[in-house]
């Protein structure tokens, strides 16, 4: 415990939390925070404090996984707020923060190397889960990737049918268009594209269990013949496309790959054509995928910094025509999904068992801290091959999403 004890109280500073240890012990660190409600813990063995220092990201989400950290006070999002707080990336002077960097860099290369068949199990691992566990939790359209929150009175249903007009305004649509979704999910954009705007789409996906939910919903909307969906991946894909959109997907594609991702859109995208990436993203520059994420939840995973799309993307010679940052859109969007999966604790052990309740719980938990506090952030790049693709002033913009918004 004293390795534990000596991290906590060089980290927590504004707020209260207390350790209870295997024997009874009680640790306080932290002054009151009038804002922020008390957090406790208990340690129900001797080894726990030191699988978490050892490795604080893979430790703590592992012990609580086990049942080994048991809340007391407060729930995991609140403590994890609590540490994250105190840890903010905004507080950072150009050095690490107090959770430290864990894996050989070797390791990390080699996680990220996602060739063909190992993408494909890597999406399964994450994506080919029952379908009933992303009822659970996700808005009535299966949107797994950040909303757009206009009022943050929003419902989540609302900020994802609003998160679908601001990523087709970008496109720039015009009827009749041959539009490809990269990484295509159970297919809501596909539709939402097709319904509003009236084009055709091909929306590609790695799952099995994706690819079967998106073609009977096709088909059950009467719109088969025009929104299709393979189980391709993007390498293979042929043709030519006026528009490219690509959802929550560049997180899979992995470092080694940017280039060659970018050169296939490049490929597949008309001298007049769009695209628009939607990805979570890191501020700053290059970092790492923390080992506990890698392990449970998307092994292959890696969420990149905007110099290191843009690197990627010039060698292909798209013109980045337009960018935006959403700061604080995830957070609000993985706190409905946080919020929603506690409210279905009985549901997701009934599908699965505790352990893997409280790994589902831990994931979002650390999402949602993650982009109130930590690094992360989602960009959206619109990329052009032809500098006269798009009217000359972003009017356009704005006047297809409040259309689209009225759809």
């Amino acid at each position: 415990m004293w390795l534990l004890d000596k991290l906590l109280r060089r980290l927590i500073r504004s707020g209260e939390l207390r350790v209870i240890d295997h024997r009874g012990r009680e640790y306080r660190y932290g002054t009151p925070d009038p804002a922020r409600a008390p957090v406790a813990i208990r340690l129900k063995d001797a080894r726990v404090g030191f699988d978490i220092v050892r490795d604080v990201r893979l430790g703590a989400g592992e012990a609580y996984m086990d049942g080994r950290v048991e809340m007391v006070e407060g729930d995991i999002l609140a403590l994890l707020d609590l540490v994250r707080a105190n840890t903010a990336w905004e507080l950072k002077k150009g050095r690490r923060d107090g959770l430290g960097k864990s894996g050989s860099t070797l390791l990390r290369k080699l996680n990220r190397l996602n060739w063909e068949r190992r993408s494909k199990r890597n999406v399964a691992h994450h994506y080919d889960l029952s379908d009933r566990l992303y009822d659970l939790f996700l808005d009535v359209d299966r949107q797994y990737s950040c909303a757009y929150f206009t009022d943050l009175g929003n419902s989540l249903d609302q900020a994802q049918a609003d998160k679908k007009a601001h990523i087709a305004a970008k496109l720039y649509l015009k009827p009749g268009q041959k539009v490809l979704d990269i990484g295509c999910g159970w297919g809501g954009m596909a539709l939402y594209l097709n319904r509003v705007a009236d084009v055709d789409v091909l929306g590609i996906t790695l799952s099995e269990e994706q690819l079967k939910v998106a073609r009977r919903r096709a088909e059950e909307a009467g719109v088969a013949d025009r929104v299709k969906f393979e189980l391709i991946d993007y390498r293979k894909v042929e043709g030519r496309f006026d528009r490219i959109v690509s959802v929550g997907m560049f997180e899979h594609v992995g470092t080694p790959y940017y280039k060659t991702f970018f050169r296939k859109c490049h490929a597949l995208l008309a001298e007049d054509g769009v695209i628009l990436l939607h990805t979570i993203g890191r501020m700053g520059g290059p970092g790492t995928t923390d080992r506990w994420i890698t392990k449970y939840i998307f092994p292959g995973g890696y969420n990149p910094a905007l110099s290191e799309i843009a690197t990627a993307s010039e060698q292909a010679r798209l013109i980045a025509a337009d960018v935006e940052t959403l700061r604080l859109h995830y957070g609000y969007t993985t706190e409905h999904w946080y919020r929603r999966v506690t409210e279905k604790r009985a549901e997701i052990e009934a599908l699965y068992d505790a352990r893997f309740f409280r790994m589902w719980q831990f994931y979002l938990a650390g999402a949602v801290v993650t982009f109130r506090h930590g690094g992360m952030i989602n960009y959206q790049i619109q990329y052009i091959r032809n500098r006269h693709a798009l009217p000359i002033t972003r009017d356009y913009m704005a006047e297809a999403e409040e259309r689209y918004r009225g759809m």
